[in-house]
């Protein structure tokens, strides 16, 4: 192959990510209490990555622990502190929580960053994180990626990072939130376990 000028074609490697000096870390406060009796009560957070022939494409997601359902999403080709902090954005706008949200998250330094802790604060959230290297402390966001990446994009590779954005829209925001089931939901999709929550609650 060399003599002939011939290269092998080679696959992507998994990113690289310096584990730096972290800013600002939050106690463990949700200690995995993964199941909560309301919404807006705990608000799970993490970044995975896909590929696409173009690049790495980042996405940030905010799961709302009450129903496991997706509240916020971003993506973008660079993991910075602004994937994670724009996919917060749309959960509160989404959500518009009255009383204290705990947002729990890994010890990454995108939500180690003074702009993240500040952002906590001004929304009136409460940050708390996963023990350093303990991926079980953030099960159930770790699963969605799982889940994610078992049912849609499984070993694809996406030609460019909008037909990733377009795929990982659609799965989201057409398929797991309005008609996934859950075990944990009495196999309800995350939308229809919050209609029957209100339901309730106009019934009182």
């Amino acid at each position: 192959m060399r003599a002939a000028g011939l290269r092998a074609q080679v696959g992507y490697r998994r990113p690289r990510h310096t584990s730096g000096v972290a800013s600002i870390i939050a106690p463990n406060r949700l200690q995995r209490q993964f199941n909560t009796a309301t919404p807006n009560e705990a608000w799970v957070t993490d970044i995975t990555h896909i590929r696409t022939h173009e690049g790495w494409l980042y996405l940030a997601a905010v799961l709302d622990l009450f129903s496991r359902k997706i509240i916020g999403w971003s993506m973008q080709s660079r993991i910075t502190k602004e994937v994670v902090l724009d996919a917060l954005l749309m959960a509160v706008w989404r959500r518009n929580p009255t009383s204290a949200v705990t947002v729990h998250s890994d010890q990454g330094s995108q939500y180690t960053s003074h702009d993240w802790q500040s952002f906590l604060k001004t929304h009136g959230l409460e940050g708390s994180m996963s023990r350093r290297g303990n991926c079980h402390d953030n099960a159930v966001a770790e699963s969605f990626f799982q889940l994610l990446k078992r049912e849609r994009i499984r070993r694809k590779i996406y030609t460019t990072r909008n037909e990733a954005r377009s795929d990982v829209f659609d799965y989201i925001e057409v398929f797991y939130n309005t008609r996934r089931r859950h075990g944990s939901n009495n196999q309800l999709s995350p939308v229809e376990y919050e209609e029957r929550y209100q339901q309730r609650l106009a019934s009182i």
